[in-house]
């Protein structure tokens, strides 16, 4: 395999290293150790090595930030380690990896999904609050239009400020400063750093619909390395792959990104696959949602390889039927055709437009 590397450990025997890419967070760090721990307890006859990328994007003014986004920066980086055989995978949450990937490399495994939904983390002197009760005017922040749009719509007494920087930072600003009465993080990730004690709201559907791919982590590898694949695709996990098939295709199709706002919510439940999906203007006040659903339902058997690994919407799982892959990637079709038909390419348009010009 291209850039296979071996160690020898004290009795002379041979293990193969496979090396990992993360980003310098702590919550990046926590991501991938977790990743590493299910593949040794798998594979204990392989050495994994966890090397951090340093990005320029750490020294990056937050404006600039705010036009490229810091993710996709250090989306970029890890994918260039990848193409240069530095690293053999990188560990991403799946809602910051684009619906179309560059060629060569695939997703080629998705983990079990934590709570996709956002939180609420109040300011300390807010505590027993709610989104509810906090005082007109209280300035609530986000960095998400997506939460924003929707939750200026839900809580019409409130405001809504960009906050930025990692989960630390955000934290820190909320709790230092008197700028903030509350900030909106995604659960999973106060949950994987052990923050469970801050949260004071979990947001239901009714209030705030996530983001495509919120909650799960995926594993990105270089697509010709079929070893590399065979070996990760044991972590897929078959409710959270078809589910997030379903949102990034419902995605792609709306040529949505993280300048325009568009949420989902997704369940499986008896052999069915339901997709709710939204597109909103910046305000909120715009909005248009419809729910699909779709029979997942498979007689477990695995189709016969093929020698062209068939990617949807950048996930590689073989292990997995693909009658029931294909049902989900046609749901999100299917669904962002309703709401294209429906208005919502002007609705998005604009969003971007009002976007760009901030």
């Amino acid at each position: 395999m291209s850039g296979e590397t071996s160690s020898q450990n004290a009795n002379g025997k041979v293990s193969r290293v496979i090396r990992i890419g993360t980003r310098k967070s702590q919550l990046a760090r926590i991501q991938t150790d977790s990743v590493a721990e299910k593949l040794k307890r798998l594979y204990p006859d392989v050495h994994l090595e966890i090397v951090g990328m340093t990005t320029t994007g750490d020294k990056i003014l937050d404006t600039a930030l705010s036009k490229i986004g810091e993710k996709s920066l250090f989306t970029k980086e890890l994918e260039t380690a990848l193409e240069r055989n530095e690293v053999d995978l990188v560990v991403h949450s799946l809602k910051d990896l684009p619906t179309t990937l560059p060629p060569g490399f695939t997703i080629g495994a998705v983990l079990k999904r934590e709570n996709p939904h956002d939180a609420v983390v109040l300011h300390p002197k807010n505590m027993g609050k709610s989104l509810d009760t906090l005082p007109d005017k209280s300035v609530i922040g986000t960095s998400s239009l997506r939460r924003a749009a929707q939750l200026k719509k839900r809580f019409p007494h409130l405001e809504f400020k960009d906050i930025r920087g990692n989960l630390n930072t955000r934290l820190k600003k909320l709790d230092e400063k008197d700028d903030f009465s509350a900030i909106i993080l995604a659960a999973a990730g106060l949950r994987r750093m052990g923050w469970d004690s801050r949260v004071s709201q979990i947001l239901g559907p009714e209030d705030c619909m996530y983001a495509v791919g919120q909650g799960a982590l995926a594993i990105e590898v270089r697509a010709r390395d079929e070893d590399i694949l065979e070996m990760v695709s044991v972590l897929h996990d078959p409710d959270t792959v078809l589910r997030c098939i379903a949102e990034r295709a419902f995605l792609r199709r709306l040529e949505g990104g993280c300048s325009v706002p568009v949420a989902v919510h997704t369940e499986v439940k008896d052999s069915q696959l339901y997709l709710t999906g939204a597109v909103y203007s910046l305000d909120g006040s715009d909005s248009l949602k419809e729910t699909m659903q779709t029979s997942i339902a498979s007689d477990n058997k695995v189709e016969e390889r093929v020698d062209e690994r068939v990617q949807r919407v950048g996930v590689t799982a073989n292990n997995m039927p693909g009658p029931a892959q294909d049902a989900s990637e046609k749901l999100g079709l299917d669904l962002a055709n309703l709401l294209l038909s429906k208005g919502a390419k002007e609705i998005l348009t604009v969003a971007r437009q009002l976007n760009d010009a901030r």
